[in-house]
């Protein structure tokens, strides 16, 4: 009994050594990460790296009510992704609520230098349209853009952004008034990478709407190049100081900028973190709308993704204009948001 005694307590021993070596792996406060092979994660943008997290986040936070628009309320709201205090503009119509809830649109805004953002301004009229036509709108500002908490590691080369995207939507699915199966994404230039990332993440967004879109893949990135600074971290801008664990920072990924011609596209690395060739996780339909002379993303990157989704017979739906520049301005502008309100209202 003496002996069975002690190896029972020598066993106990051993196991909480092996727990204080070896303990339970978590991406952050809010992300658990399910146990994978170190190979099946080549990088934190990853697209099976993403799938991999539980992204969860509690009920958005109303923090300030603001003057009203012309059928609906607008507030400051919050909240968490990844521990971080994210903000943004929520709009709610006026009318009767319809059984279930309102649909809800997470509107994800194109770059804008993170120390100017301000949560009220900018996209005032695309927001303002959405919200007339009986959406439930939540403009979010992104981690450190403006007044949110975190670093504002950008989109292409970091998960940060399409986190929080995520996150937002798992905010509103607790939100009372939202219908939590009627839920999708809206975003313009930069935002069009993260609003397919977080498609072939989570298939709880129901459609996807991108405007001027850019980089589903890092060889149409190098074809095209990009007239704005998105995807360079400034560390100035960094209000923490934390270490960039969302961004792809490998030797490997520098070459997009020094040496593009040395890449292998076709490597496990690229393939992985490339969009268009994990189009295969894409659930739910797309609209797309891009001019043809948009100075600042070329119309390439939209032609290059609709022939991935019809390769992939995946549903969406294509839209040239002749003129409207990167913001798809008047004339234009009614057209595209006719068709996207529309879509959103035939796919929520």
């Amino acid at each position: 009994m003496k002996k069975f005694s002690v190896f029972f307590l020598t066993a106990i021993a051993l196991i909480s050594l092996l727990a204080v070596f070896f303990p339970a792996k978590k991406d952050s406060k809010d992300n658990l990460v399910k146990d994978l092979p170190v190979k099946s994660i080549p990088s934190p943008i990853s697209i099976d790296y993403l799938r991999s997290l539980q992204i969860t986040s509690d009920e958005i936070k109303i923090e300030e009510e603001l003057d009203r628009g012309s059928n609906h309320k607008r507030y400051i709201a919050s909240f968490l992704s990844e521990g971080n205090k994210v903000y943004g503009l929520l709009t709610i119509p006026l009318e009767e609520m319809p059984v279930g809830g309102f649909p809800a649109i997470v509107f994800n805004h194109g770059y804008i230098p993170p120390s100017q953002y301000v949560t009220t301004n900018g996209y005032v009229a695309y927001v303002d349209y959405l919200a007339r036509n009986g959406f439930v709108v939540f403009k979010i500002d992104y981690r450190g853009n403006g007044k949110s908490e975190g670093d504002p590691s950008g989109s292409y080369f970091s998960s940060a952004y399409t986190v929080d995207a995520i996150s937002a939507l798992k905010s509103l699915q607790k939100f009372d008034k939202i219908n939590p199966n009627r839920i999708g994404l809206w975003g313009h230039s930069m935002a069009g990478n993260i609003v397919l990332r977080a498609m072939l993440v989570s298939e709880e967004i129901k459609a996807g709407v991108i405007w001027s879109g850019a980089v589903y893949s890092y060889e149409d990135f190098a074809k095209y190049k990009i007239n704005d600074n998105s995807y360079t971290h400034k560390p100035d801008e960094s209000k923490e100081g934390i270490s960039q664990k969302n961004r792809e920072i490998s030797p490997e990924i520098q070459k997009i900028r020094t040496d593009p011609n040395s890449i292998d596209f076709n490597s496990e690395f690229w393939t992985a973190i490339s969009l268009t060739k994990n189009i295969k996780y894409l659930s739910g339909p797309l609209q797309i709308h891009h001019a043809v002379s948009d100075p600042v993303v070329n119309i390439g990157y939209s032609r290059d993704l609709v022939e991935a989704l019809k390769e992939n017979s995946k549903k969406y739906e294509f839209f040239e204009y002749n003129g409207g520049g990167h913001n798809i301005s008047s004339p234009y502008f009614e057209t595209a948001m006719e068709r996207t309100v529309r879509f959103f209202k035939d796919n929520l």
